[in-house]
């Protein structure tokens, strides 16, 4: 009898999904798609020195513990990928050359080179397909019960990209629906002192994105996609500074959204 395909993840390997505050009260449902840097047992390093795997290439610094933070202090439930964009891009189309990248930025994947249809398969199945039904699932969850959601996707930037300084501190990034977008934008700008990206350093899209796009905008859930710059949410103090900023941002804009009927 032949034996089907080994499996990716082995017994010890961490879950690919965590939740955070399942039953939360809030109408907001945040996600992180690149928080944990976790590699399967059987993947090694992916070729890559140690140096490489706690840098942007493998995951968004700091934003698993500005998620964790922002969760509580809402109250809200927080759905985190544990392993690394490097293994499988949880925010991409399975299928695209992003999405198990052999190049990261300027650096070479070995461990992503000449992959079978199998690896890859594996990879979707066993690390991404469990994150995005969690979130479906939650979603669904909610809707069943009549519960309003509002949709917040978390992530971080790097400070240089490809040599390039970004002066922008926090963006904030959507696509077709801007209704969030454009309080947070409002509300950010009145902080008086940050330097706000509007689709900046990168913008909503169907081939950039996964994550908003079919959970958010394919159910018409007013959403935002949030990106904050790293050197500001390395550290604890800034993880926490940043989290009580944003939950006080995010209840005034859901107010704002409830007065509008959203």
């Amino acid at each position: 009898m032949s034996q089907g395909p080994a499996r990716l993840l082995a017994p010890d390997d961490p879950p690919p999904v965590h939740v955070l505050r399942p039953h939360g009260r809030s109408d907001v449902l945040l996600t992180a798609d690149h928080a944990g840097r976790s590699i399967p047992r059987r993947l090694g390093t992916l070729g890559l020195a140690d140096s490489e795997l706690v840098r942007h290439i493998a995951w968004d610094i700091g934003i698993a513990g500005v998620t964790e933070h922002l969760a509580e202090a809402l109250d809200a439930t927080a759905v985190l990928q544990t392993y690394s964009r490097l293994v499988i891009d949880c925010n991409r189309q399975p299928g695209l050359d992003s999405s198990i990248p052999a190049l990261s930025e300027l650096t070479a994947i070995p461990g992503n080179e000449d992959l079978s249809a199998g690896d890859r398969e594996a990879r979707r199945a066993e690390i991404f397909e469990p994150y995005h039904q969690r979130i479906a699932a939650l979603l669904d969850e909610r809707h069943a019960a009549g519960r309003r959601t509002v949709l917040v996707a978390m992530h971080s930037f790097t400070p240089v990209f490809k040599s390039i300084a970004r002066a922008v501190e926090i963006g904030i990034l959507y696509n077709r629906d801007t209704r969030l977008a454009h309080i947070m934008l409002d509300l950010l700008r009145r902080e008086g002192n940050l330097k706000v990206g509007d689709n900046q350093p990168y913008a909503v899209g169907d081939l950039s994105d996964y994550t908003v796009p079919v959970h958010a905008e394919n159910r018409g859930l007013p959403h935002v996609e949030i990106e904050i710059r790293q050197d500001l949410i390395a550290d604890a103090a800034g993880q926490v500074a940043w989290a009580a900023r944003l939950a006080r941002l995010l209840r005034e804009a859901d107010t704002r959204l409830r007065e509008r009927g959203t």
